[in-house]
């Protein structure tokens, strides 16, 4: 009776090991199919960040596990989260760096280990990128996204005369940059005003300040522009949607958007709450910026990564230019093709 005993518990040990064994979550090596990869975003909080996150979290589904974690904005914390990644052995490195320039130092990590790295959405400099054949990047062409803002301005000023208010046919602007250095802030700034120009209409900037991509930076901000500028201003440009979102709650503390009394503002991103502003009518436009597909993009070519494998359009879904770039296209966006960003 103690033989049998011993025998049914020693086979019921066996299966549980087995079964363990085929359901325990893989880690990359023979234990499991879906390889361990290591993503930090630069801050949670951040709403067009935080589409690009759910995008990677649903995207990785069957092909990835995925640990996402919050850098704080804060480099040294995103080098300590980089940190304790590698020492996990995670088996690939998704970075959305919370300062650009600082992305050699998280390669230097991850050569020394042997983790490739995918950088999503802050673009590393041009010299850091060429330090590794394991070293990618997926993100927008800011300076796409700069033309499109602009565009949406010229058109209006050209389609709606009383845009020229003081009727000297220049238009008046303020701006609300991203941040200093970022690579989109400055690009989106340079190009919007490029396009304008293009377009055949003179310029002059009233003023220009950081809103750090902050609604709330942004509402300081514009309320600083109008108490200097007043009804000067023609149009407001932001390098996202938060702070242009936040300049329209400042424009609207002012009389604004009512008895026919109207700034255009343009964001980039064709975040939610964007897309509620066009709806009502206070947002003049915005540009997509692919949050879905970013994600989605950078979380394929990860697991590509990961598993060993050399990355392909047809492995990861995405066209790679010069090996190692994933690059996803803008859209204008307008109250007419909203359903395009939904």
């Amino acid at each position: 009776m103690r033989k049998a005993t011993a025998l049914i518990m020693a086979s019921a040990l066996f299966a549980a090991v087995i079964t363990g064994c085929a359901s325990g979550k893989g880690t990359g090596g023979d234990g499991g199919s879906e390889p361990q990869v290591g993503v930090a975003i630069y801050k949670f909080d951040d709403t067009f960040m935080t589409g690009v996150r759910n995008a990677i979290a649903d995207s990785a589904k069957g092909i990835a596990q995925a640990d996402i974690v919050d850098s704080q904005n804060s480099q040294p914390t995103q080098n300590d989260k980089v940190d304790l990644f590698l020492t996990k052995g995670v088996k690939a490195l998704v970075v959305n760096p919370v300062d650009r320039t600082a992305a050699g130092v998280i390669i230097d990590k991850a050569m020394a280990k042997d983790i490739p790295v995918v950088f999503l959405n802050r673009e590393p400099l041009p010299e850091d990128m060429k330090k590794w054949d394991k070293v990618y990047y997926v993100g927008a062409k800011a300076e796409e996204s700069g033309t499109m803002s602009g565009q949406l301005i010229a058109d209006y000023w050209k389609s709606n005369p009383e845009a020229d208010k003081n009727k000297d046919g220049v238009l008046q602007y303020v701006m609300l940059k991203g941040e200093p250095g970022h690579q989109d802030a400055e690009l989106r700034t340079k190009y919007s005003i490029q396009a304008i120009e293009d377009a055949g209409i003179k310029v002059e900037k009233l003023q220009e300040d950081t809103g750090m991509w902050d609604r709330v930076k942004g509402q300081e901000k514009m309320a600083a522009f109008l108490a200097a500028h007043g009804d000067k201003i023609e149009a407001v440009f932001a390098n996202n949607d938060d702070m242009a979102l936040g300049a329209i709650e400042a424009l609207k503390a002012n009389g604004y958007y009512k008895d026919n009394k109207y700034i255009p503002v343009v964001g980039v991103d064709a975040t939610a709450p964007a897309l509620q502003a066009l709806e009502e009518g206070t947002l003049l436009g915005t540009v997509l910026n692919d949050a879905k597909n970013q994600g989605k993009a950078a979380i394929n070519l990860a697991s590509v990564l990961a598993k060993g494998e050399k990355p392909t359009k047809d492995n990861v879904g995405y066209e790679i230019t010069d090996n190692q770039y994933i690059w996803i296209s803008y859209k204008k966006i307008t109250k007419d093709n909203m359903a395009d960003a939904k």
